[in-house]
């Protein structure tokens, strides 16, 4: 895809947006009649995300050739990715204890949501099972992520220790992964009407919430928009200015598409196919660098999920008047950070993830229902930020000796 042409695709992404909104508010019942659109650009992007992981997967981890630097690479992408969730699980935190916007707030109408109900039992064990299913072919039908990388990661080092026999192959995905990438070229020509669709159809199905988005959990969206706010443009542009030498704003502008298909969707997953057209082509970083970091990164970096949790317990605890020590809210950094990596990269992830975080400390699982009538709008500020570390998170370790030869 040419520049020019992104950049038009970009101005009429961001053009439908504003029109879903301003659709979504007075015409709702229109958007709703459309929103099958929305739903149909989804479902492309979907449509391409198995084999998009698994030959990018395949590809990355045998182009490094020597299977040192695929420890070293791992070892140092996991590492960025605890670095910059800690940061922002801090930077929550410390927002919460100055601001208290729980103090006042009533508890009426507490309950527990359904996505919540369904998860409750599952622990970390349940997570960590999961990564080496039965049946993988199961796993891919059902939309399995990290299995599915742990399984391209194992089966791309295979391919690079059995010699020319392992060469077809790799061709194979090569290739696979070459028409990907051109397939997802194709679905980013529909994206504006997409995201028109798709923002006019949530705008005017959330219409009621948005009353309450202003008045009583007011403050606490902020503080969740802030915090977010803070890791997106002073955290993760520090970082990538020291570690690469990059414009943060240049690369910013670049991953318009991706970010933009982020906030609409709420889903890393769903974006991976635009965010790596992003990376690859506009900032030009080092494909097998993307290929290995983005795929992973969309399922375990996640950093505005993990903010998001750390300040929603903080906040339910003062709903309800209970006053968490210092020791309580260091097992909230650790377990939001955790339980982030546990999160899949789909719409509403992070709050069922949360039901970790509330029990490590012992807070109530109803508190989530207080915040659900608006979560459909933060997890979209927090999918956005979730992709931008990602993409940041490309960047640095393109940089580093296994890539760039430094």
């Amino acid at each position: 895809m040419t520049g020019k042409s992104g950049n038009l695709i970009l101005i009429g992404m961001i053009a439908g947006a504003i029109l879903g909104v301003l659709g979504g508010l007075y015409v709702g019942d229109f958007f709703l009649s459309i929103r099958f659109i929305g739903t149909l650009f989804l479902n492309a992007l979907k449509m391409v995300i198995v084999p998009l992981i698994v030959a990018s997967m395949i590809v990355g981890v045998t182009s490094l050739g020597d299977m040192s630097k695929l420890g070293k690479t791992t070892g140092k992408t996991l590492l960025y990715y605890l670095v910059t969730t800690s940061f922002s699980v801090i930077i929550g935190i410390i927002l919460v204890n100055i601001l208290n916007p729980g103090e006042g707030v009533e508890s009426l109408g507490a309950f527990i949501p359904d996505i919540v109900a369904d998860s409750e039992g599952k622990s970390f064990l349940d997570v960590i099972l999961g990564l080496i299913p039965p049946n993988i072919i199961d796993a891919a039908a059902k939309g399995k992520i990290l299995p599915l990388i742990v399984f391209s990661l194992l089966f791309g080092a295979v391919l690079s220790t059995i010699g020319d026999k392992g060469k077809p192959v790799v061709a194979f995905f090569e290739g696979l992964n070459a028409a990907i990438m051109k397939l997802v070229n194709w679905i980013i020509y529909f994206a504006p009407l997409g995201v028109m669709a798709l923002i006019g159809g949530i705008v005017a199905e959330n219409r009621e919430s948005l009353g309450e988005l202003l008045s009583s959990l007011g403050l606490y969206s902020l503080i969740v928009i802030v915090g977010l706010l803070i890791h997106a443009t002073v955290i993760l542009p520090l970082m990538l200015k020291f570690f690469t030498g990059r414009k943060p704003l240049q690369y910013f502008m670049n991953m318009g598409q991706a970010l933009t298909t982020a906030f609409t969707t709420a889903s890393s997953s769903a974006t991976l196919p635009i965010t790596m057209e992003c990376i690859e082509e506009k900032n030009n970083v080092d494909k097998r660098a993307a290929s290995f970091v983005l795929p992973l990164g969309a399922t375990i970096n996640m950093d505005g999920t993990a903010l998001y949790e750390a300040v929603a317990a903080l906040f339910i605890a003062q709903i309800y008047g209970i006053d968490l020590t210092f020791s309580d809210q260091i097992i909230i950094f650790l377990t939001a950070t955790l339980a982030s990596i546990g999160a899949a990269g789909i719409p509403h992830a992070g709050t069922v993830t949360m039901v970790f975080v509330l029990d490590a400390v012992g807070l109530p699982l109803e508190g989530i229902g207080l915040i659900w009538a608006i979560d459909w709008f933060l997890d979209r500020c927090r999918t956005t930020v979730n992709v931008w570390g990602d993409s940041v998170g490309a960047a640095i370790i393109s940089n580093t000796k296994e890539f760039s030869g430094k």
